[in-house]
């Protein structure tokens, strides 16, 4: 039996302030999470409000395992312009401040932005070297702090949203204390689940769960798409993933609803772990 902890994402309640969904989660179930930096869940450039959360966290006995970097259309690591490049950098290493002061294991990132089409030639080439050089600096912070930088696959439509990108970026960086973070919606989307699995299984530390049709990055809970999660799981146990998984599911409906499709979602997923043997 693959016995990996079952965290959730607060992402579900991305339009709440993290100060309403806490004591929720605790309460639904759930006390190893992964913090979103969505602006109008947590305001991570403000300190005392940082504290505030690290203390709430401690007094529920809740784990951050990980806290998700911003990501916006203005931030962009990979930018051909040098200026908005460095400020992007400078965005992203607030964020891994605010998450040392929470405690968190993980530093989840995307590796490029968030609309970008896909470049060729040169521009392609500058892209690839930017990213590479923006997260060495990113993840020596992280090293500092206490963080292990993990990147997260994409979309397959954005930059750099397939596994062969992915295991690039990762070659040419110079720090190696670097993971990834395994998302099955966007590996599924990209027609890639069992390659990224298999390919990148020397780099795994976590996994952002969550299921689709096959044409949306629709967040659903694991177990109500199309992804094949026995398959999965057994291709994940056979590479030696030894992480976490975090479900990253959407946040339609009441919060009872979102933490009862939840904790279903963990069940069905820990069933079908317990069913490898």
């Amino acid at each position: 039996m693959s016995d990996w902890p079952v965290g959730l994402s607060t992402g579900c309640f991305y339009q709440k302030s993290i100060f309403d969904c806490l004591d929720l989660i605790l309460a639904g179930g759930f006390s190893l999470i992964e913090i979103c930096s969505s602006p109008a869940h947590l305001d991570y450039h403000d300190s005392a409000s940082l504290r505030r959360v690290a203390e709430r966290l401690e007094a529920l006995g809740i784990g951050a395992y990980s806290f998700h970097a911003p990501f916006a259309d203005h931030i962009d690591i990979t930018a051909l312009d040098a200026e908005q490049r460095a400020t992007s950098v400078h965005e992203v290493l607030v964020a891994a401040e605010a998450a040392a002061v929470l405690r968190s294991r993980h530093f989840v990132i995307h590796p490029g932005p968030e609309h970008q089409p896909h470049p060729s030639g040169s521009d392609r080439q500058h892209r690839l070297e930017n990213v590479a050089r923006s997260l060495d600096e990113i993840a020596k912070r992280c090293q500092q702090l206490g963080l292990t930088c993990v990147l997260e696959n994409k979309l397959p439509h954005l930059i750099f949203g397939n596994t062969a990108d992915m295991l690039w970026i990762l070659g040419a960086m110079t720090v190696t204390d670097v993971g990834v973070c395994l998302d099955t919606g966007h590996a599924h989307l990209a027609g890639e689940l069992d390659t990224a699995t298999h390919k990148l299984s020397r780099h795994l530390r976590m996994i952002h769960a969550s299921d689709n049709r096959g044409h949306g990055d629709d967040h659903l809970p694991p177990g109500q798409g199309e992804i094949d999660w026995p398959r999965f799981l057994r291709l994940l146990r056979n590479s030696g993933f030894r992480g976490s998984i975090m479900m990253e599911i959407a946040g339609h409906g009441e919060p009872a609803q979102i933490l009862e499709a939840a904790r279903k979602a963990r069940q069905f997923l820990r069933r079908a772990a317990w069913r490898l043997g």
